[in-house]
């Protein structure tokens, strides 16, 4: 947002400090809308259904879902590389852009980064159940014992143990220090005795200080930094993981940049399917705008791009290359196999409708985000799906030929964990602030002079927290 727009939203709409603060808590400190309650209670009833599955999975075994001897890799494994696609984006949103002085995300990180952490949690689920007794999954775990039980780490599993869990951490730790300050204002302005004593033990203390501010900055800045390379390392290494098979449709060296490229892709798609109802439901149109959204899809549409030039990549190397099997994968069984639908949908969600963001009003159109938003998310999850079931169906080996079919509960499963995300994200907006107040204020009113040249510690103290206390 240039400072003339921000002149513009100080002159026109009487917006202040206080005000902001005040838009933004307020939902914390009021009975939620009809419309929160219903779709909180919706997120529920698949998050039962959910964990209905995975009950029957450990009373009935594996073998309830659509697995086979040839597909052993299910829908399990299918949702998890899904959901983990999806913390990337914000981690995007977050670090990424924080480094590249990025002013505008401050209005939307608050949500992103929400979104990484529920969706590594989501995912997190799945490698647990996809082992088939995950009453013994600590047996993975490195501990002395009688049996002489020891996790292999020759396996390349190993190499997404590592990822995921130093992602998770770096990410669980970057959002609550985000949310420090914040916690602080909502802990000043609370007047229940219960609530300001909760806020105030989850703000640590916070006062901010001079000296609070620098640490925090200092901090906040060296997640960031680690952040950036590990939101890029642990979908690489998923890539790597699959890449190192020697099945047709897996064996392939652009799989890294591939699953980077639409990881961000699948992200910015779920985040425009939150933002976008979000600030109509709370009146956050103010905060944030329509540029903010153009500007997530703007990067989405030069992700489809790449993700267009990547799919027609795939289909010229298995027509000049020498390998039989590349061939008949990519130039018959996924084009006219039996799941040649789900690659219509992939290339459809994933390539032609996000084409519609090169026309201005759809980009600035609520209806057509959530549209487009829907689509990816669609196309992406069909592609994790051919990636992994469908070349699964096509061994070497025609005697091992099989085909993959979901049953009633792969649907559970699937609808469950985004009732599951949903749950969380919908009980966190009702607890913390959704939008990042301090960086928010400034950036909406820091002086234009100071605009141009990064303020001093001194002078951003002044400018914050005299916002904080507007």
């Amino acid at each position: 947002m240039s400072a003339g727009n921000q002149t513009t939203i100080l002159a026109d709409d009487e917006l202040t400090p206080a005000k902001l603060t005040d838009d933004v808590i307020a939902p914390l400190f009021k009975l939620p809308p009809m419309a929160w309650h219903g779709a909180f209670m919706t997120a529920n009833g698949f998050t039962l259904l959910l964990f209905l599955a995975f009950g029957m999975h450990c009373v009935e075994g594996i073998g309830i879902f659509g697995i086979n001897n040839t597909v052993g890799w299910g829908n399990y494994i299918v949702t998890y590389i899904f959901w983990i696609a999806i913390a990337v984006a914000g981690t995007l949103v977050s670090s990424i852009l924080f480094l590249f002085r990025q002013r505008w995300r401050n209005a939307i990180n608050r949500s992103t980064e929400a979104m990484t952490v529920f969706a590594i949690s989501v995912a997190g689920i799945f490698p647990a159940m996809h082992t088939g007794r995950p009453w013994t999954d600590y047996w993975f775990m490195p501990y002395p014992n009688d049996l002489s039980l020891w996790p292999q780490f020759k396996s390349p599993i190993i190499w997404d143990v590592f990822a995921i869990t130093g992602y998770a951490t770096t990410s669980i730790v970057f959002f609550y220090l985000g949310l420090i300050p914040d916690l602080a204002t909502v802990r000043d302005r609370a007047t229940n005795p219960i609530q300001k004593m909760v806020y105030g033990a989850l703000a640590l203390g916070w006062k901010g200080t001079a000296s609070d501010w620098r640490h925090y900055e200092r901090s906040y800045r060296q997640f960031a930094w680690l952040a950036t390379p590990l939101v890029i390392g642990m979908h690489s290494t998923i890539a790597t993981l699959v890449a190192a098979g020697d099945l047709a449709g897996w064996h392939a060296t652009i799989f890294p940049p591939y699953f980077v490229d639409g990881a961000i892709f699948n992200g910015l798609g779920m985040a425009l399917l939150m933002l976008v109802p979000l600030r109509i439901a709370y009146k956050f149109q103010r905060y944030i705008t329509m540029d903010h959204l153009e500007r997530l899809a703007k990067i989405m549409l030069v992700c489809s791009c790449i993700l267009g030039y990547i799919y027609l990549t795939e289909f010229y190397c298995a027509w000049y290359g020498e390998s039989i099997y590349e061939r008949q994968h990519f130039l018959w069984y996924r084009i006219d196999g039996a799941h040649a639908w789900a690659w219509l949908f992939m290339i459809g969600g994933n390539v032609i409708v996000p084409q519609l963001l090169w026309v201005k009003s759809i980009r600035r159109s609520s209806a057509g985000l959530v549209l487009v938003g829907l689509c990816c998310l669609l196309g992406m999850w069909f592609e994790r799906f051919v990636i992994t079931d469908v070349s699964l169906e096509l061994d070497f080996l025609p005697a091992n030929w099989n085909y993959y079919s979901f049953s009633s509960w792969d649907w559970l499963i699937l609808s469950g964990s985004f009732g599951m995300f949903f749950t969380m994200f919908l009980g966190f907006i009702r607890v913390a602030p959704i939008i990042a107040i301090a960086e928010l204020k400034q950036t909406l009113f820091t002086p234009p002079a100071e605009t141009k040249s990064q303020p001093s510690e001194s002078n951003r103290h002044i400018v914050v927290q005299g916002a904080n206390h507007g």
